[in-house]
């Protein structure tokens, strides 16, 4: 006599889910790669980019409404809900983490080392074509404030040496950070200050941002203020303040190695 076996079901859901995370995946990878090298305008590969992320997301849910339908049901498909659920969690992390930074840091995309008297931006035709005529606007005192609150260890640097000494050791520093100087202003003329122009790229993207370094004269030595401004976004993430973090540091390992 011969018996019939009948399968359970298979979850639909659980079906679908692997499928659209590996898709989420393509197509984020795709997105970052034509980001990261240029070959996307940005308004076009950022909304690529919101594609593949809201797909990881649907393909999340998808997992989720799986192991209801595999509890409630008996349906099989466990392996492949969970699979789908582990391609979908390899999209977010990143963007999951950046979620928590927006969170945490104030929506600032503007950060300088004097919130009284920020270095201003050069408007020379030389750094206005090599920002592609885009000068960082001012930003109110609410956001100096705000910033004062979230990084209170950004401040000048003050060191015992000569300005044009100071100009030297700040050129280096931003050629060791892997910047790109567009403008060079030494030291001299009625007020002694000099500047350097520079842009930035973000690490994983490399999203231009803008970035001008002061020089003053100063009895015991010289001060040195730096401003980092994003092109991009309300929110930098913290972005500017690391890089200024990062130029502080660098300019003091530099003065400390010089003496």
């Amino acid at each position: 006599m011969r018996h019939l076996i009948l399968e359970e079901p298979y979850s639909r859901p659980a079906k679908w889910s692997p499928m659209l995370a590996w898709f989420a995946l393509a197509v984020t990878i795709m997105a970052v790669l034509l980001i990261r090298f240029g070959r996307i305008d940005y308004a076009s590969g950022f909304v690529a980019l919101g594609a593949g992320l809201t797909t990881a997301v649907v393909a999340v849910l998808m997992s989720l409404l799986a192991f209801v339908r595999i509890w409630q049901e008996g349906r099989r498909g466990l392996g492949s809900a969970i699979r789908g659920m582990l391609i979908a969690f390899l999209v977010l992390g990143y963007p999951s983490w950046l979620a928590v930074k927006a969170v945490t840091l104030p929506p600032i995309n503007d950060v300088s080392t004097d919130t009284e008297d920020p270095p201003a931006f050069s408007r020379s035709r030389v750094a206005l074509e090599a920002r592609g005529g885009r000068v960082p606007p001012d930003v109110g005192p609410e956001v100096r404030e705000a910033q004062r609150e979230a990084y209170v260890q950004i401040a000048p640097l003050t060191l015992d040496l000569t300005p044009d000494e100071a100009f030297a050791l700040v050129r280096k520093a931003a050629t060791n950070l892997g910047w790109q100087v567009i403008e060079a202003v030494p030291p001299g003329g009625r007020m002694g200050t000099g500047r350097l122009e520079a842009i930035d790229r973000t690490f994983f993207l490399k999203l231009p941002d803008d970035v001008t370094v002061r020089i003053r004269p100063r009895a015991d030595g010289t001060r040195i203020d730096i401003r980092s401004a994003s092109r991009m976004g309300n929110h930098d993430l913290g972005t500017n303040a690391k890089r200024i973090r990062a130029f502080l540091e660098e300019a003091s390992n530099l003065a400390l190695a010089a003496n």
